[in-house]
């Protein structure tokens, strides 16, 4: 497995989900990049499980840059982020290593890596890595918006709840940006919560569907 993706800029993830960390290499920004730490820190904020809709696993995520960036901006050498894992239970696991967990990648795992790979929590397979993604998409984020780029995703569906499409596509990315819960419609948050709690209760899951929008984008560019 190539855990590389990208051309002119490359990111590289790293780490399993109950190894000492996780983290990220973004190869090819070029210098002078801003680098907002506290923009950084919102975003994996956002991402961390904070309700009981939420994995019941709780990490600080302390992140460190520890090359790529001098006095808040981008040096031009890669940029690698580590974010260690406190929230280690590699006990929990003993019992399932033989056991594939359905809707995760345990069985394609073994086979690819004939039972060498780490089993614990998904190990390199978990979602746990995507805190490392979370982390750099605020960097990318960030450089994109100062180029006049603006993202913003939302629920669309999710357990039978309807979220609205996006209307003025600028003030919805503005609001996407700081609320808690990524809807459009505030109301939506409770019906999505009860869904995927009944789930929960049942030792089921729901799917969804995601809506993103780009603006700013040059013609010709994708």
């Amino acid at each position: 497995m190539k855990n590389t993706f990208g051309s002119s800029i490359q990111l590289t993830i790293f780490g399993e989900s109950h190894g000492e960390a996780i983290g990220a290499v973004l190869d090819g920004l070029a210098p002078g990049i801003t680098v907002d730490e506290y923009e950084i820190a919102a975003l994996l904020s956002k991402r961390r499980p904070s309700s009981s809709i939420d994995t019941a696993r709780r990490e600080q995520d302390d992140y460190r840059i520890v090359s790529g960036v001098f006095n808040g901006k981008t040096t031009g050498a890669p940029l690698c982020i580590i974010i260690p894992n406190e929230d280690r239970r590699n006990g929990d696991y003993d019992q399932m290593k033989q056991v594939a967990r359905p809707s995760h990648a345990d069985y394609t795992a073994y086979c690819k890596y004939h039972g060498y790979e780490d089993y614990r929590g998904g190990g390199h397979f978990s979602g746990r890595v995507t805190a490392a993604l979370v982390a750099c998409g605020a960097i990318l984020q960030r450089a994109l918006r100062d180029a006049g780029i603006e993202i913003g995703t939302h629920i669309l569906v999710c357990g039978g709840a309807h979220d609205r499409n996006f209307n003025n596509i600028h003030e919805d990315i503005a609001y996407l940006r700081e609320a808690p819960f990524p809807v459009l419609d505030p109301s939506c948050e409770k019906a999505i919560s009860e869904a995927v709690l009944a789930a929960k209760k049942s030792c089921d899951s729901v799917g969804g569907i995601v809506q993103t929008a780009v603006t700013g984008v040059p013609a010709g560019v994708g």
